[in-house]
């Protein structure tokens, strides 16, 4: 277990929860809440029923910064990631925040510039470019 004076998110130094935790990008969030809404009016069998508001604004929210809206694009991007050897909070916060460029990449998750990982500037570009193709026939 890492003090928090050892923790460093740039050098994935976050501890073993973190690093064991499934992480979520905002598109999977959204389809989880919605699967969840359409089960609880399905269960109440009145389409008109009331869902919580923590539910409701939840949903909002993820659907508002969700970057993939279909389904099959969320479990490509998820695909495409997962071939490139990224942590699972790194996966998310670019699936989230679909940087545009390397330095972009980089500035959002520092943890692409620790040497020996695999993630030099030619690899992370070509993620970003297989993200954009996702994003582009979604």
């Amino acid at each position: 277990m890492l003090r928090a004076d050892e923790e460093d998110a740039s050098e994935l130094k976050i501890g073993d929860d973190f690093l064991k935790a499934k992480c979520l990008m905002n598109s999977e969030v959204a389809i989880l809440l919605e699967h969840r809404c359409d089960q609880m009016k399905h269960m109440s069998g009145d389409s008109t029923t009331q869902l919580p508001q923590v539910l409701e604004k939840s949903l909002q929210y993820v659907k508002r910064f969700s970057r993939f809206t279909n389904q099959g694009s969320v479990k490509q991007v998820r695909e495409v990631l997962s071939r490139y050897q990224l942590a699972e909070f790194e996966l998310a916060v670019i699936g989230n925040l679909c940087p545009e460029n390397v330095d972009e990449a980089k500035s959002v998750v520092p943890s692409l510039k620790t040497k020996g990982r695999g993630h030099d500037d030619e690899a992370i570009e070509r993620l970003l470019n297989d993200l954009l193709m996702v994003k582009k026939f979604e």
